[in-house]
């Protein structure tokens, strides 16, 4: 059974969001047999139809902050679908568990678009059950996340927009890259010590090379995790407000350009 929370304790961080009106639900889905758990999140104040983002969490997977870091992307803009990248079963409780769990996915790219491919179709059969406009889909990740959503980018996914947050952007698939189908948004550390330049350089050659629609902001004085609150490993992961709100306005406005667009 679908379970219902409010999450204004979740959510008190992120200032302007409205509390009362923001709901979650756990979705249990399956793929090839295996449990999965992701979460729904969403303004049920907001009655018409609203686009709806697929958000791949980084390597600690869906836990309350990862939700946390859902209901302040939806606000009352759009539907919210928080995927499950490991499965029910692996809740990683620290960087070790979470560097297992991430890894095992990322050496399977296959899989790990599988994963994604199979979450984004989570997120369309919810229209049965909140207002969602399944002809505005877009996808978002951050850090691990980030580097799924373009895998899932470069597997030809036919939605409007992928936006990474300080992720990956390494591929062993380069010429994937002309699959793509949308507009790509990168937000980006300058100084991130997780991607580094030789990795930026890559990914900027690659969407050449393939002529996609694409962009790469790089922030800098910013690291890895620069939209999480509780990173505080200084020059290496760590939280900035400014940029985070700045990385957030920008894939609003990315969407908001694409989604007019239909």
């Amino acid at each position: 059974m679908q379970k219902k929370t409010l999450v204004p304790l979740l959510c008190a961080a992120f200032a302007g969001l409205a509390e009362a009106a923001v709901v979650t639900k756990t979705i249990p889905y399956e793929i090839d047999g295996e449990a999965f758990e992701g979460v729904l999140v969403y303004d049920d104040s907001v009655t018409t139809p609203r686009p709806g983002l697929l958000a791949v969490p980084n390597w600690m997977g869906v836990n309350e902050d990862t939700v946390a870091k859902a209901a302040h992307a939806a606000s009352d803009k759009y539907v919210v679908f928080l995927a499950d990248m490991y499965g029910k079963s692996i809740r990683p409780s620290n960087a070790e568990e979470a560097g297992a769990a991430a890894g095992a996915v990322r050496a399977d790219r296959p899989l790990m678009r599988k994963r994604a491919q199979a979450a984004v179709e989570v997120l369309k059969a919810q229209s049965s059950e909140v207002a969602l406009d399944l002809n505005k889909l877009g996808a978002i990740g951050f850090c691990f996340g980030g580097g799924t959503v373009l895998e899932l980018a470069r597997s030809g996914a036919p939605l409007k927009g992928f936006v990474s947050f300080h992720g990956n952007l390494d591929t062993p698939n380069p010429a994937d890259a002309t699959n793509i189908k949308a507009p790509v948004l990168v937000l980006h550390g300058a100084d991130d010590p997780a991607v580094p330049q030789a990795q930026v350089d890559g990914f900027i050659a690659e969407m050449k090379a393939a002529k996609t629609d694409w962009q790469l902001v790089s922030y800098g004085g910013a690291v890895h995790s620069f939209t999480n609150p509780k990173a505080n490993v200084p020059g290496r992961n760590e939280y900035h407000p400014v940029v985070a709100a700045r990385a957030f306005k920008a894939m609003n406005d990315l969407f908001d350009e694409v989604f007019a667009e239909q």
